[in-house]
């Protein structure tokens, strides 16, 4: 991922954030945050992406959210 392609996220306020996938696969554009996932010291690690349209769900580093060619803040 190079540098240009990065925002800055706070890991604390993405619990029911509205992202977009660049690319998406089986008509899947539209995703909601729908929990979030942390190690044994309470560190957020990872989180919960749900699928609007199919309603599947699938766990992501939450850092992949940060790469803008994947990634796009909100519903668009």
């Amino acid at each position: 991922m190079n540098t240009h392609s990065r925002r800055r996220l706070n890991p604390r306020k993405l619990l029911l954030s509205k992202w977009t996938a660049s690319r998406p696969q089986n008509r899947e554009r539209h995703f909601l945050v729908t929990e979030l996932l942390r190690d044994e010291q309470e560190q957020i690690i990872g989180v919960e992406l749900q699928a609007v349209l199919t309603g599947r769900s699938e766990h992501i580093d939450w850092h992949q959210l940060l790469d803008t060619e994947r990634w796009q803040q909100g519903w668009r």
